[in-house]
């Protein structure tokens, strides 16, 4: 027995029922994030005015995957839109680069979090601050290229307390308080906790419909010969949930890197 209105728009919605099943879950999708930006904007203002990190984020890498993310959506458009003038070529084509940018951004997202893991903050047994990214580590001392510090806050806001270039620092284990030093992880503060919290579930997003496109384009596309209609339809349908990862992206990229 077939499935009503897989192709044929609904009496009652006048939607097909995959469209009606993709917004309803993206409605679900806009209060999770909604939640989480809502979580973001009150951990800002609750925060001391030198304690809230800027500069912290590399913005042409940030502008980068911005394009990157908007090039895919204009080509999961054209996909869609070589369906339905017939031309299944054309469709692979537009579609394997909306694949290819969903790894692009990807790849320079797994960057930018490697440099935040060896991105280091030691606070030393006498007082003085060392940060950088650790170049090298030993049982007896580590190599960082960075600088030292007088107080913490002059690391947060790095447009008021722009960081020189940097220097190889030499520091001997045993003088580093190993309770308070940390890398940018998760756990080093708000902003980093926030950051992951928020650009980590964009990814898995980002992750997922790169899977559900990439399938689509390979052994998927076999539908195109059988239900050629359904097919286009299925293809609309991942295109909408992209779009929904794109705007998701536009929001983050100006909150977290601009502001």
């Amino acid at each position: 027995m077939d499935i009503p209105y897989t192709v044929q728009p609904r009496p009652d919605t006048g939607l097909y029922n995959a469209k009606v099943g993709i917004w309803l879950f993206l409605a679900s999708e806009v209060m999770l994030f909604g939640a989480l930006f809502s979580a973001y904007i009150l951990l800002r203002v609750s925060a001391p005015d030198d304690m809230w990190p800027h500069g912290w984020l590399n913005i042409p890498l940030g502008t980068a995957n911005t394009l990157v993310l908007i090039t895919s959506s204009i080509t999961t458009v054209m996909a869609w839109a070589s369906l339905k003038m017939n031309n299944f070529g054309k469709f692979k084509f537009y579609h394997a680069i909306t694949l290819l940018c969903a790894v692009a951004f990807l790849c320079i997202k797994s960057y930018e979090y490697h440099d935040k893991f060896i991105h280091h903050t030691y606070f030393l047994k006498d007082g003085r601050i060392a940060d950088g990214h650790l170049e090298e580590q030993t049982k007896e001392e580590l190599v960082i290229s960075g600088r030292y510090v007088k107080d913490v806050t002059e690391l947060y806001d790095l447009r008021t307390h722009p960081a020189p270039a940097p220097t190889e620092i030499k520091i001997a284990r045993d003088q580093v308080d190993e309770g308070r030093s940390s890398s940018y992880q998760p756990k080093h503060n708000t902003y980093t906790a926030i950051y992951f919290t928020l650009t980590g579930l964009h990814a898995l997003h980002v992750i997922g419909g790169a899977i559900v496109i990439g399938f689509l384009w390979g052994p998927g596309s076999r539908m195109w010969k059988t239900d050629p209609e359904r097919f286009t339809n299925r293809i609309e349908i991942s295109g909408l949930f992209w779009h929904f990862v794109d705007l998701v992206w536009i929001f983050l990229f100006p909150v977290l890197y601009l502001l």
